[in-house]
């Protein structure tokens, strides 16, 4: 009777997988419900924290084609589920684990591809997907910037040149070029 119910549960860990840019497991030991309901908070909208068992989480990572998890699946583990952000989903992790030491970051998979809880520390201290956007466009600006004033300057520059000659030209100052009339004259 129990193994229909298991096969659902399988079914649903898979999908999981397979819709999640990332998945986090974590072991939770010695956390609160509370504790638990405010990590979930602190995750964001874009993720979602379940307690898995083991043996069937081994299973549907298996099924949904990762298996550098293997490792990761002893002692109670928690799976977060993310569809968003990994930025953000990984700062909450390292934040409520700052904050509340049992809870213990194992490891996970970002795109297939496995990551220690070092790289997802790690991923933890980049900026913001819209952060690096914003400074990429402020990049690009001031390089436009940089090549307009640079396509104004040379025009800019020729007109004073031109401006000074025609000055000099009319005050007849020194340096002005002699005649060529002159010059054939003699």
């Amino acid at each position: 009777m129990a193994r229909p119910d298991k096969s659902a549960a399988v079914a649903e860990l898979t999908d999981q997988f397979r819709s999640s840019n990332a998945a986090v497991l974590t072991e939770y030991r010695g956390l609160t419900v509370a504790q638990l309901k405010e990590l979930r908070r602190s995750l964001g909208e874009n993720a979602q924290y379940a307690v898995v068992k083991n043996t069937l989480t081994k299973i549907a990572a298996n099924e949904a084609g990762i298996t550098t998890l293997d490792d990761h699946f002893t002692g109670p583990t928690a799976v977060a589920f993310i569809t968003g952000d990994p930025v953000e989903s990984a700062k909450g992790l390292r934040d409520f684990a700052k904050e509340n030491p049992n809870l213990i970051i194992k490891g996970g998979v970002l795109d297939g591809k496995a990551l220690s809880a070092d790289e997802i520390k790690k991923l933890a201290d980049l900026e913001s997907r819209e952060v690096l956007l914003a400074k990429l466009a402020g990049a690009m600006k001031g390089k436009q910037s940089q090549a307009a004033a640079l396509f104004q300057a040379l025009p800019s520059k020729f007109v004073r040149t031109a401006e000074a000659l025609r000055a000099k030209v009319e005050q007849g100052g020194a340096g002005t070029p002699a005649p060529v009339e002159a010059e054939a004259a003699e």
